[in-house]
């Protein structure tokens, strides 16, 4: 009888394991979802919101987002509000001297200066100072390693 008790017991904790909860659906890798989000510094100052925009959409898990809020959407459900602090290695990365880079200033629009925001294949880049007839442009991200604190809210679940 207690080999039944077991095994029923077995099939039934089985039987809730998926991407249902009492709350209803839960977000799971492979499910594209619709956030609401704000970015914060640790200080709380505001770095990006979704407020007064469409929700952000994406795909879980599939390499659209930073990897701290693609993990931190999966087991919540539709109408949760959660807040994450995500270090750098899950953000945008650490702050790398690596990626400063020297140009000659003839590779930089007319009128670039020092403190210039230039976009080199889509992404920000900022100019850190020329001398002479070299450029230092600073390629890492403008977030990189930053700690960061997003607020999220599932909006929607597909």
């Amino acid at each position: 009888m207690k080999y039944y008790f077991a095994l029923l017991s077995i099939v039934l904790v089985l039987g809730c394991v998926g991407t249902q909860s009492p709350l209803g659906k839960v977000v799971a890798i492979g499910d594209n979802v619709s956030v609401d989000y704000t970015g914060m510094f640790e200080n709380g100052t505001v770095f990006d919101s979704s407020a007064g925009r469409v929700p952000l959409e994406f795909s879980v898990g599939a390499g659209q987002m930073i990897k701290g809020v693609d993990a931190a959407v999966v087991g919540m459900h539709l109408d949760e509000e959660r807040n994450v602090t995500i270090k750098p290695d899950d953000a945008y990365g650490n702050y790398s001297l690596s990626n400063i880079v020297m140009v000659s200033v003839q590779d930089v629009p007319d009128g670039t200066k020092t403190g210039s925001i230039l976009y080199v294949n889509g992404q920000q880049v900022r100019v850190l100072d020329i001398r002479n007839n070299t450029v230092f442009i600073d390629m890492n991200h403008p977030l990189a390693g930053k700690t960061l604190v997003f607020r999220i809210r599932i909006v929607k679940i597909n």
